[in-house]
């Protein structure tokens, strides 16, 4: 098992570095924001997992070892492989990753390209109570005058607060007049 590498960067491709350790190069395939960051000749130290396959030997590495443990976790998904585990992690991060799932947002995980909607949903159901985010949606004040626009529209106000939920779920950040558009537009279908 390789378990990290620091060596000198050999060079970079968008998705791998080539790391000299001791004389030898190391291919590691690492995220764009990895490979885009470093140049040859600077020292690099990596977190790694050491993927052992049939037809090839890989290394993946991580500067965090929080994003070490997510990829271990996101491997152990049926049907996530270490590249789809990788792409996951270079589109979302471990702080959404882990809010997606705290939120139960599958629509985040649908993003990713390689991931369809039954993956995305097995990636939330599985990885539920294992990553820790940084909190469930909670309501505001504001989302209760919004509740209170759906009812006033004619919607029951379980419905209601379910379709905001939803919106404010896919948005924290949103301003209440897009939540709106968004809940409204989940009751139209």
């Amino acid at each position: 098992m390789i378990a990290s590498l620091r060596g000198i960067v050999q060079g970079s491709t968008l998705n791998s570095v080539v790391l000299d350790v001791s004389g030898v190069g190391y291919l590691v395939q690492v995220t764009p924001e990895v490979s885009m960051s470093v140049s040859a000749g600077q020292e690099l130290s990596l977190f790694t997992a050491f993927i052992v396959r049939e037809d090839a030997f890989t290394i993946f590495g991580f500067r965090t070892e929080d994003e070490l443990q997510t990829f271990d976790l996101l491997r152990s998904v049926t049907g996530v492989g270490p590249k789809s585990a990788l792409s996951i992690i270079h589109q979302l991060g471990v702080d959404a990753l882990s809010d997606a799932v705290a939120n139960e947002n599958d629509a985040a995980f649908k993003s990713v390209s390689g991931i369809g909607p039954k993956t995305a949903k097995l990636l939330v159901v599985t990885l539920a109570g294992k990553l820790v985010g940084s909190g469930k949606y909670k309501p505001t004040t504001d989302d209760s005058d919004i509740v209170s626009a759906l009812v006033g529209l004619g919607y029951q106000t379980k419905i209601a607060q379910d379709a905001v939920s939803n919106a404010r779920k896919s948005d924290f950040t949103a301003a209440n007049d897009q939540i709106l558009r968004t809940a409204l537009q989940n009751l139209a279908r």
